[in-house]
């Protein structure tokens, strides 16, 4: 058995490289089946990652929505960029981070070649995800879209204790046991 079936039998999902199609794809197959197998339990997704493709990185958003199961987050090392909306897309109160860890929030990028009309068509995608980008992360910090708008136009980044203080996670803690007294059903 590998340590990801170990732990997914543990109903742990980890995030631990780029965000792209095929990562979006298994973490969501994970989570529907963990759905699929008990509802009313958590599920736990450790994220240490450097964000990736916004597509990939919201279709993991939705599903995170879309479930019935709270979702425990909890950053270890780093999430930035797209891995930051996950991490606080967790259940209320139950958004984590490691002392040491690091928070990146920062505008999506990319690129476009091609003909002009090419190019001004990507340069509008990009822009509407910026947008919508602003909007959940405010939806889930209490922040304004304009503030993260503000904040995110360049990389921003954040100790945990600053995470917690933008109100991207709720809880800076050193151990499971911290963990286990804030949410029991964390045990």
């Amino acid at each position: 058995m590998s340590v990801f079936s170990r732990l997914l039998k543990d109903r742990i999902l980890f995030i631990g490289t780029p965000i792209d199609d095929n990562v979006a794809n298994l973490v969501i197959a994970q989570m529907l089946y963990l759905q699929m197998e008990d509802p009313k339990k958590d599920i736990h997704v450790y994220i240490n990652s450097p964000g990736g493709v916004v597509t990939g990185g919201m279709a993991i958003y939705d599903t995170m929505g879309f479930l019935q199961c709270d979702i425990i987050t909890y950053c270890i090392g780093q999430a930035a960029s797209m891995a930051t909306v996950l991490l606080a897309a967790g259940t209320p109160g139950k958004r984590f981070a490691l002392p040491n860890s690091r928070v990146m929030i920062h505008q999506p990028s990319g690129g476009a070649g091609g003909q002009t009309a090419d190019i001004m068509i990507a340069s509008k995608e990009i822009l509407r995800w910026r947008q919508t980008l602003n909007g959940v992360i405010a939806k889930h910090t209490g922040k304004t879209a304009e503030q993260v708008e503000k904040d995110s136009d360049r990389d921003y980044y954040l100790s945990a204790y600053e995470a917690k203080a933008y109100g991207l996670v709720d809880h800076v803690v050193e151990s499971t046991r911290e963990v286990q007294k804030i949410v029991p059903s964390a045990a």
